[in-house]
């Protein structure tokens, strides 16, 4: 299945299962607590992406400011937002999403196989692979007085 089918059947699985969720959970414990975990997991995501957007950013001001590449700050950014636009969506599934996106430990890893496993292996500027042209003659020059 192409890339863009899964994300169209994604985003068109996610809203019927968050309603089945949210329905079931509040049959259980009522309305109003389900409610107010929707509205306080919304809050809480809130708190979560500013905590964790400053320290990033933090981070990111550091490593440039000492002349290191901010790679996992990079992903993590992104990482960081997806996380809170979720927390933010009324719903368990994307809650939990969230959350998995907010946890710093997690985000980290996460990070850590965005970073070794999408871009070094899809990136043509990260692959050591040379190739060699029969056209070109390559060497070194002296210029002599």
């Amino acid at each position: 299945m192409k890339v863009f089918q899964m994300f169209f059947l994604v985003i068109l699985i996610i809203p019927f299962a968050e309603i089945y969720l949210l329905l079931e959970v509040g049959s259980i414990i009522g309305a109003f607590p389900t409610i107010f975990l929707v509205v306080f997991t919304a809050g809480l995501g809130a708190w979560l992406l500013k905590q964790q957007g400053f320290s990033t950013f933090h981070r990111f001001q550091q490593n440039v400011a000492l002349g290191v590449m901010p790679a996992y700050e990079m992903i993590e950014g992104p990482i960081i937002l997806l996380g809170g636009i979720l927390l933010l969506t009324p719903g368990f599934i994307t809650d939990i999403l969230g959350l998995v996106c907010l946890i710093s430990p997690l985000r980290k890893k996460l990070a850590q196989y965005v970073i070794e496993n999408q871009l070094i292996q899809t990136s043509g500027i990260f692959k050591q692979e040379k190739t060699v042209d029969k056209n070109v003659l390559e060497g070194e020059f002296k210029k002599e007085d």
